[in-house]
């Protein structure tokens, strides 16, 4: 939900944003910009952000030939960039819509890990998106931020890093998707990490992006009850959610590293953009990709600012990694969909291939809010504390440390709801202050458990409204349109609850606040659901991989029935795994460039993975 840019352009680095929140004086926010635009600048070279990187950006389309055109710089389309640049005799081109993650003094907050909720609600780095009025959630239009950004949503996430569970992938390749098992897809995983626990059968050691843990634990005690009130209700501690075992509650895995945000975008992209093959525009809108018959041979591009008008050829490939809504919606608008569909837009007919566009899925989650009786939570860190907050801002500016080096979304983790479901279906992150779906906030100290269910039946899907480039897609998600889908958050909210009555949260837990004690039934907790539940950002699965005619890529991500054109983003996954998506998404990108590329496969892994015993006749 956007706020007023003037308030936010003033003082960018706070952990929660302003809304709902008291406003320094003007006297005050004037002496609070100056400072921090004056230790902005002085830190930025302490933060490893090289000018000469940013001038190895271009903000206008490129010219002449590439090999391989990458649409969409976020998290698929860097590791790409990287992986595919590596080899001198490729020309790389990668084209982003939005802006650097580098270059302005505000642009700085991106690398802040506290202050994820400006950049999720700045609409200079984020799409901005709005579902369609949902009929179950009492008609609400649901936010869905997605990345405007190089480093796309790893810019602006939450930055949580979680693969989902093992089965997920066995399911993928049950599917149809061969060669995409968990054993496949493990050591890509590890290719793609470096763990600061070290390396080993699931943690990776040398790779580019970088994972850290427990970065607040002893600062910030309600993490730690949260763990300690789950195994309390009887879960298990889980360990490492990313290793042997997903299931119980435990320390969630980050992609910060030294205190800053490690998007794909510095840890893929960053270091290369000195490679002479290797070419990045920005602020660089695609408007379609260009075919001769059934080959795809290059895009027609939009400068955002001079409203120029090009094309871009590619002598081998079009490789689409701009997501689960863009990437559909730009394969519709250059005539690849559903016939009928693209009839009734007025858009000519490329290449009938009904899947586009369909099988979306995304996580649903609610915010459940109790108040915290003792005065921890990052509620002295809103505006209504604006000396405190600068303080926590400086101190990141100057040393990377403190409460603006962590996205204070520390533990979590993954429990089943029912007995017969085979692994978790359910995800918690757990916040140490008061915010839902819309990014308001709530005055006076507030604890939240996040709950979200990670594999929804209803199915959704994305149209266009016009042949207008520029016009948003229908994104209509289709949220708690089956009874399974009803049951399963309606168990969730109940869960959440008896862990927050866990004696581990005794000295903390105060009034029940929303839902309030009050809802009980199953009806009442059905209405609260209705009206507060929300996306968790993780549109995907609407351009899918398989070999049926439900898919769009086959297992190599080359698009069914055409030539020179791949898709390698979250709309290629089978079904939407049971975690967070962006490192999934990474792992999918190291994969795809190994097959681009022609290399043999990394060898299988044969590393172990957990079961709970009873699954089949106990919830835990």
């Amino acid at each position: 939900m956007p706020w007023n840019r003037e308030h936010e352009s003033i003082v960018p680095f706070s952990i929660l944003p302003p809304s709902a929140q008291r406003t320094p004086s003007p006297a005050t926010l004037k002496m609070l910009r100056r400072s921090l635009q004056t230790k902005v600048l002085a830190a930025r070279g302490r933060q490893g952000v090289q000018s000469s990187w940013s001038r190895a950006l271009s903000s206008s389309a490129a010219s002449g030939e590439y090999d391989y055109v990458i649409v969409g710089g976020g998290s698929a389309g860097c590791v790409l960039a990287n992986r595919l640049s590596a080899d001198p005799n490729n020309k790389v081109l990668v084209v982003e819509c939005g802006p650097s993650d580098v270059g302005k003094w505000d642009s700085t907050r991106i690398h802040m890990p506290a202050a994820r909720a400006y950049n999720l609600a700045d609409d200079r780095y984020n799409w901005d998106y709005y579902t369609e009025p949902q009929k179950n959630l009492d008609g609400r239009r649901i936010p869905w931020p997605r990345g405007r950004v190089l480093g796309g949503s790893s810019s602006i996430n939450a930055m949580v890093y979680n693969r989902g569970h093992a089965f997920d992938y066995d399911d993928w390749e049950k599917a149809g998707a061969k060669g995409w098992s968990y054993a496949d897809c493990l050591p890509y995983f590890k290719k793609s990490t470096t763990h600061d626990l070290g390396e080993d059968e699931y943690r990776g050691g040398s790779g580019p992006m970088h994972i850290t843990r427990k970065t607040q634990a002893k600062a910030q005690p309600l993490f730690q009850a949260f763990i300690d009130a789950g195994v309390q209700a009887g879960y298990p501690e889980a360990v490492d959610m990313n290793g042997y075992q997903q299931e119980g509650l435990g320390w969630m895995d980050m992609t910060i590293h030294k205190g800053k945000r490690w998007s794909a975008a510095a840890g893929y992209l960053h270091p290369v953009m000195g490679r002479k093959n290797l070419t990045a525009i920005t602020d660089t809108f695609v408007n379609k990709v260009i075919f001769e018959g059934k080959k795809a041979v290059g895009i027609e591009v939009e400068d955002n600012k001079s409203k120029a008008v090009s094309q871009i050829r590619t002598a081998k490939a079009v490789i689409l990694s701009s997501g689960a809504i863009n990437t559909p919606q730009l394969l519709m608008l250059s005539g690849v969909g559903d016939a009928e569909h693209l009839k009734e837009v007025g858009i000519p007919l490329v290449h009938h291939l009904p899947a586009i566009g369909k099988n979306m899925e995304d996580h649903l989650g609610t915010y459940l809010h109790f108040e915290c009786k003792k005065p921890i939570t990052l509620y002295n860190a809103t505006w209504r504390f604006p000396h405190k907050m600068v303080a926590i801002a400086l101190e990141w500016l100057t040393s990377q440390t403190g409460p603006g080096s962590s996205s204070q979304i520390e533990s979590g983790g993954f429990i089943r709801t029912a007995p017969g479901k085979s692994h978790p279906d359910l995800q918690y992150h757990f916040l140490p202050a008061s915010i839902d779906e819309g990014l308001h906030v709530r005055a006076g100290h507030v604890m939240t458990g996040h709950c979200s269910t990670m594999r929804a039946t209803s199915r959704g899907y994305i149209k266009l409204r016009s042949k207008n480039p520029r016009e948003y897609p229908i994104l209509e998600p289709n949220y708690l349109d089956t009874h399974e889908d009803i049951v399963d958050i309606r168990n969730g909210v109940k869960l959440t609850r008896e862990i927050f009555k866990q004696k581990a949260f005794d000295e903390f837990r105060g009034e029940a606040l929303s839902p309030s004690d009050s809802a009980q039934t199953d009806e009442e907790i059905d209405a609260w659901v209705r009206q507060n539940a929300g996306t968790v950002y993780h549109p995907s699965c609407t351009a899918r991989m398989g070999v049926d005619e439900n898919t769009a890529v086959d297992t190599e991500t080359r698009v069914h029935g055409m030539e020179g054109l791949r898709i390698v983003d979250a709309s290629i996954m089978p079904n939407i795994v049971s975690g967070n998506l962006n490192g999934p998404v990474i792992m999918m990108a190291e994969k795809a460039a190994d097959i681009i590329l022609g290399n043999p496969a990394l060898p299988k892994s044969n590393a172990p993975v957990y079961q709970a015993k009873n699954w089949e006749t106990s919830q835990r």
